[in-house]
């Protein structure tokens, strides 16, 4: 028996899809953790769970490049389940008593980073649900009827991202804030910053992981094609 057909039987699922999922499960875990530190480029100040949102939007434009869109719509879809698992874990430890031996500046920074208001952790969900759908739909329109590699790879990976980190924004803001106080200038901030991180980061990081794919597999070409798996 071959090595690849020892592999076949012993790992159902491509080393690439195996290793992207594991990491996409775990972005949509952080992002939200992350998001409460702001740090400034220049003039551009973003919350810091962009830069796990932005991988995960590199990880599903992965995906449908290397397993078609079908599959990238079931990764984001499959997202929700740690999404969801964290959060009531999340509420779960809120809710257990401290032990008397913390330290209260400890306990008090927990519960600042973790006892977000139910109006938040609804929008988050939301946002991140239709944001990513978005991407995986744009991302694959914009391929055509060829392989979509190279510097096409790269510029319709920037326009998805950028379209899709908008949709995000606005979405996000105005379930979370809308009401409690002015979102105007937080929504053109958020949404210039999401749209420049997206052409700045987003292609070269989605070149280089369909490359680092089409390695861990073993071939070269796009397994695009192959989305009919149910």
């Amino acid at each position: 028996m071959t090595d690849t057909a020892s592999t076949a039987r012993t790992f159902p699922m491509s080393r690439s899809l195996f290793v992207m999922t594991l990491l996409y499960g775990g972005m949509t875990v952080i992002a939200g953790v992350l998001a409460f530190k702001q740090f400034a480029i220049g003039p551009l100040k973003v919350e810091s769970g962009i830069l796990a949102f932005l991988l995960l939007v590199v990880i599903s434009s992965v995906v449908s490049q290397q397993h078609g869109k079908a599959m990238a719509d079931r990764l984001v879809l499959w997202g929700f389940l740690p999404l969801a698992f964290s959060i009531g874990l999340i509420w779960l430890v809120l809710g257990l008593p401290a032990s008397p031996d913390m330290p209260t500046e400890n306990l008090t920074a927990f519960n600042t980073v973790h006892a977000q208001t139910p109006r938040i952790m609804a929008a988050g969900p939301v946002a991140y649900g239709v944001s990513l759908l978005l991407n995986v739909w744009l991302f694959d329109r914009l391929r055509g009827k060829g392989k979509g590699g190279g510097i096409w790879l790269m510029t319709r990976g920037a326009i998805a991202s950028a379209i899709s980190q908008a949709v995000d924004t606005l979405i996000f803001i105005t379930l979370a804030f809308y009401g409690e106080f002015p979102i105007g200038d937080l929504l053109v901030g958020q949404a210039i910053a999401k749209i420049v991180l997206s052409f700045v980061l987003v292609p070269f990081l989605i070149a280089g992981a369909v490359a680092l794919a089409k390695r861990m597999d073993g071939v070269e070409g796009s397994h695009a094609p192959q989305e009919t798996a149910s």
